[in-house]
């Protein structure tokens, strides 16, 4: 690894790290995110606030910072280091997101982030990804379900349209997505799993 991708890779974790739905929801006098619904500092528990505003703008920006620091990536390092760099960018964003080092590596889910990476990377797919989201959002109602079934899109996504080299890469996001929803598959299996607009509802 060089020094370029080893900067690419910090330079994603502090985007990805920077905690939206917990700075948001203290800006606006709401409290500690953590201590509400889930517990989580996703968009979902951020709706359990009571604020659509705050939970549409940490869903956006949970989702934009992936796309700002691959695109700042993109333009530090030009070729051949360009897709290596915008790359570990990528990687960098979703662990930050996942593990924040600011809040004790307790992050969010991944699915809002995991959009935002595919949206320069692979657009065919973020749109893909994001129609899935949609549709299961307001169809089944269950944050987790529309989640990790748009996260499973992305990998099928590159498969389909032959990006070999984003494959693995992508595989691996899904796959980090699906363990950090592995509390929202045991109550699936159980048939508790709360739908959005219920009082015990937890972010994807």
């Amino acid at each position: 690894m060089t020094r370029e991708m080893i900067f690419a890779l910090v330079l994603g974790y502090l985007f990805g790290s920077v905690p939206f739905g917990f700075i948001l929801t203290r800006l606006a006098g709401k409290g500690d995110i953590r201590e509400i619904g889930s517990g989580n500092i996703g968009a979902t528990n951020v709706l359990r606030t009571g604020s659509k505003w705050l939970a549409a703008a940490t869903l956006i920006l949970d989702c934009l910072k992936a796309t700002a620091a691959i695109l700042l990536a993109r333009q530090l390092f030009g070729d051949p280091l360009y897709h290596s760099a915008e790359r570990y960018a990528a990687a960098g964003a979703m662990i930050g997101h996942l593990y924040p080092v600011w809040l004790k590596f307790k992050g969010g889910k991944g699915a809002a982030t995991f959009l935002g990476v595919l949206i320069p990377l692979l657009p065919i797919a973020a749109a893909v990804y994001a129609a899935i989201w949609l549709i299961l959002l307001l169809t089944v109602r269950i944050s987790s379900v529309a989640g990790m079934a748009a996260a499973v899109s992305a990998p099928v996504s590159a498969f389909v349209l032959k990006e070999n080299t984003l494959f693995p890469m992508l595989l691996g996001f899904a796959g980090l997505v699906l363990w950090k929803h592995r509390e929202n598959i045991l109550r699936l299996r159980k048939g508790t799993e709360p739908r959005i607009g219920s009082k015990t509802s937890s972010t994807a």
